[in-house]
């Protein structure tokens, strides 16, 4: 006799629910993909995350379950995914505001490429920190955080009782400026030696007039800042997992504790 699978209806709402919550964070996750939006991948982590969670699925009442309130706890999942989602792409954002500060310094902004995320033409150097940025993310096991957030999430916040406070929009704006100060740690360095490179080009040029030092200031500053580059990568795995316990010890005390 062969076995039937059915699944209920309360099975079917709380797996819904569960799935809204997961996807809101997977669109501003940092993935090293080669598309913009809901991708592929992002589908297929949102959805492997779901099952993974099945044993924290809430037990919903079906009888109770209208269309009305189905809205509302969809509404309440997407918006709790999506705050846990912005806070980890704080992380992305404070390498690339610091790779664009530094590319505008050092004249790399006149070269763009296609950002494999956008599919748009972006500054080299950003580009480049975003797919750094998404490597790192899994590199440091940060993705086993986030899964780890959600299911404690599930036992803290039932279907639809997320509701945005003052404290964390408080916090969160708080962790914006830590992005700004991390971005601006990364390029200082570096502007600071092309600054020095700039007085020195200056003095040369002031002694020696015949000297068309304007001719070789944009060769010294490109060749400089990647040697400089090379140097400052060695701080950013650090930088990173620094601004990374900050921002998630924001979401365990959120939302799981």
């Amino acid at each position: 006799m062969r076995g039937e699978l059915t699944l209920s209806a309360s099975t079917l709402i709380a797996f819904l629910l569960v799935l809204a919550r997961t996807s809101g964070a997977f669109i501003f996750t940092p993935m090293p993909d080669k598309s913009a939006g809901p991708s592929v991948p992002r589908i297929l982590f949102a959805l492997a995350c779901t099952l993974a969670l099945f044993p924290k699925w809430p037990q919903v009442d079906a009888s109770s379950a209208t269309l009305g309130r189905m809205c509302l706890w969809l509404l309440a999942e997407l918006a709790l995914g999506v705050a846990i989602g912005l806070l980890v792409s704080l992380l992305a954002e404070a390498l690339t505001f610091g790779a664009q500060v530094l590319g505008l310094q050092a004249g790399y902004a006149y070269a763009s490429i296609v950002d494999p995320t956008t599919q748009a033409d972006s500054e080299t150097l950003a580009v480049l920190a975003q797919l750094l940025a998404g490597l790192l993310f899994f590199a440091t096991g940060l993705e086993g955080q986030v899964i780890r957030a959600f299911a404690a999430s599930l036992d803290r916040y039932p279907p639809g009782s997320f509701v945005l406070t003052q404290d964390l929009a408080k916090e969160v704006l708080h962790l914006v400026a830590d992005v700004f100060a991390a971005g601006l740690r990364l390029a200082l360095p570096v502007i600071g030696l092309l600054f020095m490179v700039e007085i020195a080009l200056a003095l040369l040029g002031r002694v020696y007039s015949q000297l068309q030092m304007s001719m070789h200031a944009f060769p010294a500053k490109i060749l400089l800042t990647l040697a400089a580059i090379a140097t400052v990568l060695a701080a950013a795995p650090r930088l990173y997992e620094s601004l990374a316990s900050e921002i998630f010890e924001t979401i365990s005390r959120h939302f799981v504790r």
